[in-house]
């Protein structure tokens, strides 16, 4: 979000210079009246009429809505118990209606639902963003909505459409979970979310008014918070059931809201319309249970995109450490070329097709240097159960440009696997030949945020799952992501990683600060960058191998007082 802006606090006093608005709302929806509730706070002139089911109650309503009525607020009805699919029926009716009265102002309450999830979806998206491939069954009824509101509304009057992220009271998914003490998650995910207060709603509600300004905003606050979190604040206590039993329950389409991670960014609001919620959404959590939101200490703060510090730093005192310091038994080199401060891309060779050689990196780069990296993570490492926990918790995020944006812009260490998923699963006689480096994004990210490109190679990781044949097959490539099944000596009989012998090296950095941030169009200098930094890894690991005699033993670096396999060095 962007910090000058000054956060909308609504002016009481200033409720009668509005006109008067009405809410359109199912006469049953308690929510609606919360919301209503809030706005006559704000604004004493608000007031409520039952738009329910189309019915002849409706329709004698909506004819004084039209008579009088300059602002209309529609809170749409959902048809579904989890809330995620809007009524479009209703809302044709209550948009052709209001095309046809007198309003000059009409407020559609969407949902973030419209932008879908799934384990290739970044976080934090704006309003531009449109979900990869085919579009689910949830997001396509969103997105039906809000056409029926453009095609009646557009040219008759201001249509602003509000996309507010989860909203604890308003029928859906996450509310059911919270409002019960014993809460039905699915093991193995636990999604970041943003939850967001009734009166920060309204607010906005508010806001959007005065500005008379027609178009798309999100509202959500700053900060997140994990599912587990939230479940465990609002005194509940979590029930894991698999999706398999659930599905035959539920959609498997509601069920994946709880399964990955559904963020929005409100840079657009609060840029365009100086609107920044009060209430963050640990706070709109206790304002759903009707607690004091006042904490005892400070207000707990979670990561964006669901990296947890602590739960590194745990396995880097357990499973980590086994790993690299008694199974792997990992020596590095040239941690000293990664900055202790600021941005670079680390360009590194991703072998194995399991990610342990990047969970191995960033425990040596977390050890030896304090700071955390995040890695690019392809979907098929978010999917599964537990993996997309574990991945998700070390730093893994969906691997796309704004993700990366995002990471350099707040001068965080990005790492990237150039050669992308097809380099994780090569031949074992290939395992040392570096790929082609596909579009070269890395570089062009290096070039407009002039971050250094530090490559570093691991030799001995093809070995743990060396592939000597390879599966082609779609339904499997469908399931998993992955471009075909492996064999291993182990896998998949045994999935067990061997213990081979492994050597870490981090190069020295390519400098791209001499170009200006535009020359990441200038396709002659991105690839001449890009094939420094592949015949660069190239020659460190032919010279790595030829000094290794054994897939199993021995050591090929010189080893000096700021090189090891366990002892980390002074932050």
């Amino acid at each position: 979000m962007n910090a000058a802006v000054r956060p909308f606090i609504p002016d009481e006093r200033a409720g009668a210079t509005l006109p008067r608005m009405t809410i359109l709302a199912a006469t049953n929806d308690p929510f609606a009246l919360r919301l209503l509730d809030e706005l006559r706070r704000i604004q004493p002139e608000c007031r409520c009429v039952a738009a329910g089911d189309g019915n002849v109650a409706f329709n004698v309503a909506f004819t004084e809505i039209s008579a009088g009525a300059a602002i209309c607020i529609y809170v749409p009805s959902p048809t579904n118990r989890a809330g995620t699919l809007p009524n479009l029926e209703e809302a044709g009716a209550v948009f052709d209606r209001a095309a046809h009265g007198a309003g000059r102002h009409f407020v559609l309450l969407s949902s973030a639902l419209i932008y879908g999830t799934g384990p290739g979806r970044r976080g934090l998206v704006d309003e531009d963003y449109s979900p990869p491939g085919n579009t689910d069954a949830i997001a396509a009824a969103w997105g039906a909505l809000e056409e029926l509101a453009w095609a009646n509304l557009r040219a008759r009057m201001t249509l602003t459409i509000l996309r507010p992220a989860i909203l604890p009271g308003r029928p859906n998914l996450c509310s059911g979970l919270l409002a019960n003490r014993l809460s039905r998650t699915l093991p193995g995910h636990d999604p970041s979310m943003q939850f967001l207060g009734v009166s920060d709603l309204a607010a906005a509600v508010i806001c959007a008014v005065r500005a008379q300004k027609e178009g798309v905003y999100n509202v959500a606050p700053d900060g997140v918070v994990p599912l587990h979190q939230a479940i465990r604040m609002n005194g509940g206590v979590r029930l894991p059931i698999p999706r398999t039993l659930r599905r035959i329950f539920q959609r498997s389409g509601d069920l994946d809201f709880l399964r990955y991670s559904w963020t929005i960014s409100n840079e657009k609001i609060a840029n365009d319309l100086a609107f920044t919620p009060r209430r963050s959404s640990v706070a709109a959590l206790g304002e759903f249970r009707g607690r004091n939101a006042s904490l005892s200490g400070p207000e707990p703060q979670f990561d964006a995109f669901g990296m947890d510090e602590d739960y590194i730093r745990f396995h880097g005192r357990t499973l980590f450490k086994f790993l690299s310091e008694y199974y792997w038994r990992i020596e590095d080199k040239g941690l000293e070329h990664i900055p202790r401060q600021g941005r670079a891309v680390l360009a590194g060779m991703h072998r194995g097709f399991m990610p342990w050689d990047g969970v191995m990196a960033l425990h040596t780069i977390v050890k030896k240097t304090g700071r955390y990296p995040r890695f690019l993570t392809h979907p098929s490492l978010l999917k599964f159960p537990f993996l997309a926990n574990f991945m998700t918790k070390l730093g893994g995020v969906a691997a796309c440009q704004e993700s990366a944006d995002h990471i350099l812009e707040r001068d965080g260490l990005l790492g990237i696997f150039p050669e992308g998923i097809q380099g994780a699963f090569l031949h074992y006689r290939q395992a040392y030949r570096l790929q082609a480096f596909g579009r070269d994004a890395f570089v062009k990210l290096a070039l407009r945020h002039r971050a250094p490109i530090i490559p570093f190679i691991t030799v001995g990781s093809a070995e743990i799952f060396p592939i000597f044949a390879k599966i082609k097959s779609r339904l499997w490539t469908k399931y998993a992501g992955w471009p075909c099944i492996p064999i291993t000596p182990t896998f998949p009989v045994v999935p067990l990683p061997l213990p081979s012998k492994w050597h870490t090296q981090f190069l020295p950095p390519v400098e791209v600060g001499q170009y200006p941030p535009e020359a990441a169009e200038d396709r002659a200098v991105v690839r001449a960058l890009s094939r420094e930094v592949r015949t660069r890894m190239q020659s460190a690991v032919d010279e790595m191998l030829t000094r290794r005699r054994s897939v199993f033993f021995g050591s090929i670096f010189d080893r000096r007082s700021d090189e090891g396999e366990s002892k980390p060095m002074a932050v």
